[in-house]
């Protein structure tokens, strides 16, 4: 792998939480970070703080609303005619269990289920649109920001029309990205991309958990296990794994079921445009 400093690292969700902190300790190492949020003012507050801190001057900020498809597509378009290379994609931005709709059903800018659709769908694409950028730079990585709450993915009703729950909303999401990470590492094999996905932590203090549920762990301790995937020396060659934080894990069952990895993928072809529905 490249030097660290000498890497150029996207971070989508970075002026809050595990994303910032994430950041910014990357910041300290020199590497040249990508940073992604939906509001302007936080991201050149974020800018500001972190160059501070560091010292880092090759910070560079785009802003995009993931629940939209036409955006997330736009930023992927932005980053591949302004970088010639990117050694890795932390796609760290998401909605929470509680908080957005407030318990009630919401959806996205395209009417999909918002947790589906920011959790996993625009990584999808997001990650999708740039495939091409991350080959011409391997050795290179996507680090995708999972969860240990998971329930299997209902392929008859996955907008979750019929029954809504936002706590199962949010774990099927991060269950479809799962099953994502485990997909793209098959198909990415021998490329020198490597994908694996982490719950880095339980119950951080983030905005996703204040005012919930009591915090369990510390933004830090996630930080030191995603910092690991995006890192560590010793993962150059590691693909297609679940961390629960700093331990190789097992996700639930579905994730490893064929059939299921070769439905969702062709239904997020679909929703995401990548190919026609018909």
């Amino acid at each position: 792998m490249r030097p660290v400093a000498d890497q150029t690292i996207l971070i989508t969700g970075a002026t809050d939480g595990l994303g910032k902190a994430v950041a910014t300790e990357l910041a300290a190492t020199g590497a040249r970070l990508v940073l992604h949020g939906r509001d302007d003012g936080k991201g050149a507050d974020t800018l500001r703080e972190i160059q501070q801190q560091t010292g880092n001057g090759h910070l560079s900020w785009y802003r995009a609303d993931l629940s939209s498809l036409q955006e997330t597509a736009g930023l992927a378009a932005r980053l591949g005619g302004a970088y010639g290379r990117l050694d890795t994609v932390v796609n760290n931005a998401g909605v929470g269990f509680a908080g957005a709709g407030d318990g009630r059903r919401a959806v996205s800018r395209d009417k999909y289920e918002l947790r589906f659709a920011v959790n996993y769908l625009a990584p999808y694409l997001l990650t999708r649109r740039l495939e091409p950028l991350l080959r011409r730079s391997a050795p290179a990585r996507v680090v995708n920001v999972a969860s240990a709450g998971q329930e299997p993915i209902d392929f008859a009703d996955v907008m979750l029309e019929r029954e809504y729950d936002g706590l199962r909303a949010y774990r099927q999401s991060k269950l479809a990205l799962i099953m994502f990470t485990f997909d793209l590492a098959a198909e990415l094999a021998g490329t020198g991309v490597t994908v694996n996905c982490l719950h880095p932590a339980t119950l951080m203090p983030t905005k996703m958990v204040n005012g919930f549920v009591k915090p369990r762990s510390s933004v830090a301790d996630g930080a030191a296990a995603t910092m690991r995937l995006i890192v560590s020396p010793a993962l150059e060659n590691v693909t297609g794994r679940y961390y629960d934080g700093l331990l190789e894990a097992r996700a639930l069952d579905q994730a490893y079921d064929e059939d299921a990895l070769q439905r969702l993928r062709k239904m997020s072809d679909q929703l995401t445009g990548l190919i026609s529905g018909n």
